[in-house]
């Protein structure tokens, strides 16, 4: 086999990698995993509490 022969086959083996993990991504049995892997940037985020977000003269006192 000479080099354009090699070469050949190693594109050939990368397109179809390229396209198999394409497939994979947008996959609809895929989709449930990478929206909680969208939130996880957001996961260590608290929301306030109600308590929190009524203005100090209307809290409670502790």
């Amino acid at each position: 086999m000479d080099q354009g022969t090699l070469q050949g086959i190693g594109t050939v083996l990368t397109m179809i990698a390229f396209l198999g993990v394409c497939w994979w991504a947008y996959s609809a049995r895929n989709k449930k995993g990478f929206e909680e892997a969208s939130k996880l940037p957001f996961a260590d985020e608290q929301l306030p509490s109600q308590e929190d977000a009524q203005p100090p003269s209307q809290q409670k006192d502790k």
